[in-house]
């Protein structure tokens, strides 16, 4: 069954949804949102201690005031990503630029000029449900790989806003043919890449540290395509406006041995990552279980 077809039995209650929360204004909805979101700080353990211990791992110098201190911005900065979610579907070229600057734009075009298509490259940072959206009004639609989420209806919804602006969300079970189209077509490809994975779906590489399993789909998309590869980033600014950063390509590794040169890129796609959260680490997923998957587990 299509995605599309997946979505059609949540489709009003989607609906409704999405306009309740569109209904409060934006400022009452940050601040439902942060008062949750810091009640649940205090009442789940679990993801809180994932936070605090995955900060002080990765930034030993920290004390723990420190930590928790940043931790508490972690948490209000995913509150606020949620309560903005809701107002995605209202986007359009025309208002786009009201709270979204771009940087970046040449590296776009200059890719793209090239005719092997785009790849694009990610993380849970900033507002990356909004990053998304924001490409697609001042670029052009994108296909989008995701793994869908094990609620029906919240896939729905979060299917619902991803494709509100023509991009096209792909389970990533089934996404390579509709990449290679894509990408033949001179199309885009986005991939969010910093997320676990399981032993057998990834590579081990170096984040902040440690080992962290990370897919490497895109570093075969790479090798196979000739498709150069860019990451993008959406960042918050002080001033309440968010900046969509397209970065310099960063240049495919391809010696001829595979197995290696997938590693190799692996990681230094995964190094551009461990940069920018280095640089706003309030903005990144702190309470997802990054390193998860050992070196040392079976495949």
């Amino acid at each position: 069954m299509a995605a599309g077809q997946k979505q059609r039995p949540y489709r009003w209650r989607v609906a409704l949804t999405v306009r309740c929360f569109q209904f409060l204004p934006l400022g009452l909805r940050k601040a439902l949102f942060t008062a949750l979101a810091l009640a649940a700080y205090h009442v789940l353990p679990r993801q809180r201690l994932i936070a605090l211990y995955n900060l002080k791992t990765a930034f030993p110098d920290k004390d723990m005031a420190e930590v928790k201190a940043l931790a508490g911005k972690v948490y209000r900065h995913m509150a606020q990503v949620g309560a903005e979610f809701f107002d995605i579907p209202r986007l359009t070229r025309d208002n786009i630029g009201d709270i979204v600057e771009v940087e970046g734009q040449e590296h776009c075009r200059e890719s793209l000029a090239q005719g092997k298509g785009l790849l694009l490259f990610s993380a849970h940072l900033g507002n990356w449900e909004l990053g998304a959206i924001a490409f697609s009004l001042f670029f052009m639609p994108n296909l989008i790989i995701y793994r869908p989420l094990d609620n029906a209806f919240l896939n729905a919804l979060v299917h619902h806003v991803r494709s509100a602006t023509g991009n096209r969300p792909v389970p990533k079970e089934r996404a390579m043919m509709q990449m290679m189209r894509t990408l033949k077509k001179n199309g885009t490809v986005g991939m969010l890449i910093d997320q676990n994975v399981a032993r057998e779906e990834g590579v081990f590489v170096d984040f902040f540290g440690r080992q962290a399993c990370t897919t490497d789909g895109l570093a075969q998309l790479a090798l196979r395509t000739g498709a150069p590869v860019h990451p993008l980033f959406i960042l918050r600014q002080a001033s309440g406006r968010h900046r969509l950063v397209m970065g310099e390509e960063v240049k495919t590794v391809n010696t001829g041995a595979w197995e290696s040169d997938v590693l190799v890129n692996t990681q230094n796609f995964t190094a551009v990552i461990e940069e920018m959260v280095r640089r706003h680490p309030e903005q990144w997923l702190w309470v997802h279980n990054r390193w998860k998957t050992k070196p040392w587990q079976e495949y």
